[in-house]
């Protein structure tokens, strides 16, 4: 069966990034159809919109997508493509899989953590004003129904992928309502999955836990500011963003994507690192239920950066975008 999925190239050096995922995946025989449709700062004069009507349609025929980076403009300008997007469709769950490349520097040799993420609400609702001229009020939400599902999405995910512990990551000492109702809820989740270890840690000691000691640590489940720093911390554990794969899940779609910058700067250059867009590509698969196609994908990846030779500048090559790209389609094709 072919898939159809969703094309977003994005912008900066996204294009050059979307073009070295379809040179990999079609190296690796996944049978799948690109619908290709543009988003971001390219489109704004043509459609008055980055994230046009027409984009979102095609995701949710689809129901699943693969993006490139996007450019979201600092403190004016559009709204960021990525939360519209999770919000328009209800893509509730971020996944953050931290996973150590031989090859990448790093303080450490041996990271496999994953971040769960609540995607919808928290901070990021967006619900703030001013009050007055020399004050500003945001409003934290969080809803037994947002905490139960995300709880119950790393459970899920956990078992599902032979993972022996959840941490729930908290604030519940201050914010007694909101992370309180967060954390309560996790532990009702909890009582349904007596088979996976169940713990909690307030998000600052969590983060100098994740630093000391980060071999405790399994799936990691947390609300949605928490969620984007935490998962940034981790991507650090391994190299940083350039390899930090990362996808947002809600029950009907899916959408994968790298988590770092669009890099403007180097637009065009064929000078960027494609690991992390190439490592969203593995999920990609994997949730497509073509898991042998993602197996040979990963393990190509893995091969080529631990080689160290067809790789970008910043992993210590020479090599562009499009040649890593095509080092790893080589070593797929054996």
């Amino acid at each position: 069966m072919t898939h159809v999925v969703t094309l977003i190239p994005g912008d900066g050096t996204g294009p050059e990034l979307a073009a070295a995922l379809e040179t990999v995946i079609a190296a690796t025989g996944a049978p799948i159809d690109w619908e290709r449709h543009d988003a971001g700062l390219g489109v704004m004069e043509e459609h008055g919109t980055p994230l046009p009507e027409h984009v979102l349609e095609s995701i949710r025929r689809n129901r699943v997508a693969i993006k490139g980076p996007i450019t979201t403009p600092v403190g004016h300008g559009f709204r960021s493509v990525n939360v519209a997007l999770r919000k328009e469709l209800d893509l509730y769950a971020c996944l953050r899989p931290s996973r150590s490349l031989k090859g990448v520097r790093s303080r450490y040799d041996d990271i496999d953590v994953v971040v769960v993420r609540e995607n919808t609400e928290d901070l990021y609702a967006g619900i703030e004003h001013m009050v007055g001229d020399d004050a500003a009020e945001s409003i934290k939400i969080i809803t037994r129904k947002g905490s139960r599902r995300i709880a119950r999405f790393a459970f899920e995910y956990a078992r599902r992928h032979g993972r022996r512990k959840v941490t729930a990551v908290h604030k519940a000492n201050i914010m007694k309502c909101t992370d309180g109702l967060f954390l309560s809820v996790a532990r009702e989740v909890a009582e349904d999955y007596p088979d996976i270890e169940f713990e909690d840690r307030i998000v600052d000691n969590m983060c100098m836990q994740l630093v000391q000691k980060p071999e405790l640590y399994d799936v990691l489940v947390m609300p949605n500011l928490y969620g984007d720093i935490v998962s940034d911390l981790c991507a650090g554990l391994i190299g940083g963003l350039g390899v930090a794969p990362g996808a947002n899940l809600g029950d009907e779609v899916a959408v994968f994507e790298p988590v770092h910058g669009s890099a403007p700067r180097y637009a065009g250059q064929d000078k960027v690192n494609p690991t992390a867009l190439l490592r969203s590509g593995v999920l990609l698969l994997e949730h497509l239920g073509e898991e042998a196609a993602a197996r040979r994908m990963e393990e190509a990846i893995a091969a080529v950066v631990a080689e160290g030779k067809d790789v970008t500048y910043d992993l210590g090559g020479s090599t562009g975008t499009s040649g890593m790209a095509a080092a790893i389609a080589r070593r797929i094709a054996g």
